[in-house]
C-alpha cells in the first residue's frame, strides 16, 4: 500500500478526503493541528474520525498562530453569523487564517519526506467554499511545484509529490454523497467556527450553512446537535 499524509482537521471535508485516500488504496496518516484555534473541540473530533476509519498514525501538532492573530478563529474578532450564500461568499471573511493552508501542507510535506510517502490529500474546495485564497486549485498547482523544488527527495528526483484535493470541484452536497459512499460518519465530525461552552455547533455562522445547506441539498440527515 502507498503511504499518503492526509489533513484531518475533525470537519466534514476533511473526514471525507481521508476516507476517499483509504477508498483508494492509500494507507493514510492523519494530520491535524492545534493551532490556537477558539473552535478546539475540532481536535476531539479529528481523533474520533481517525479512530473510526482506521488510519495508520495520526498525529496532533502543536503550532501558536494565535500569537499572529488576524483572524475570528486566532483572535478576538466576531465570528459572523446569519449570513446568506451570496454575502458568505462574495468576499475573504475575518475567519479566514493568514496562510493557514500553506503552513498546514509544509508540515505535511515534511511528515512525507520522513515516512517516504509522495501523496498529500486536503480537503479543499472552490466551489461552497467561503472566499479563502488557498482552497483554490492555482494554490494547489504552484505548491505542488514548490514541493519538487523545496525537498531533498524533490530535488535528487525519488519522489514526485502529489498533492490531492478531490473535492476541489464538488458542491457540500456531493461531497456529503461521496461521504456517505466511502462510509464516513459525520455524526462525529465538527464543522462550526463558534461553538457553545457544551461543544454545541451554532448553526448560524458560515460553516454550519454551508454544512445545513449541503445536508438539505443531498437529502440526507445531519445527526450533529445544534445549539
Amino acid at each position: 500500500m502507498k503511504k499518503a499524509v492526509a489533513l484531518l482537521s475533525g470537519g466534514l471535508d476533511s473526514a471525507t478526503v481521508a476516507a476517499l485516500a483509504i477508498k483508494q488504496g492509500f494507507d493514510v496518516y492523519a494530520l491535524s493541528f492545534d493551532y490556537g484555534q477558539r473552535h478546539r473541540c475540532e481536535l476531539d473530533a479529528a481523533r474520533r474520525v481517525a479512530c473510526a476509519l482506521g488510519v495508520r498514525d495520526h498525529i496532533v501538532a502543536p503550532i501558536n498562530l494565535r500569537v499572529f492573530g488576524g483572524s475570528a478563529l486566532t483572535a478576538d474578532i466576531e465570528v459572523p453569523k446569519e449570513r446568506d450564500f451570496d454575502r458568505i461568499s462574495a468576499e475573504i471573511p475575518v475567519t479566514y487564517v493568514p496562510a493557514r493552508n500553506t503552513i498546514f501542507l509544509s508540515l505535511a510535506l515534511g511528515w512525507c519526506e520522513v515516512i517516504g510517502a509522495q501523496d498529500i490529500f486536503i480537503g479543499v474546495n472552490a466551489v461552497d467554499y467561503s472566499g479563502y485564497p488557498d482552497c483554490r486549485p492555482e494554490f494547489i498547482e504552484a505548491f505542488e511545484r514548490l514541493a519538487a523544488l523545496a525537498t531533498k527527495a524533490g530535488v535528487e528526483g525519488t519522489s514526485r509529490f502529489r498533492i490531492h484535493a478531490p473535492l476541489m470541484n464538488m458542491t457540500k452536497s456531493d461531497i456529503i454523497r461521496a461521504g456517505i459512499q466511502a462510509g464516513v460518519d459525520y455524526s462525529i465530525t465538527h464543522s462550526c467556527y463558534d461553538p457553545t461552552p457544551e461543544g454545541l455547533a451554532c448553526g448560524v455562522c458560515d460553516s454550519c450553512v454551508l454544512r445545513r445547506r449541503g445536508f438539505a441539498e443531498a437529502g440526507a440527515a445531519d445527526t450533529i446537535r445544534y445549539a
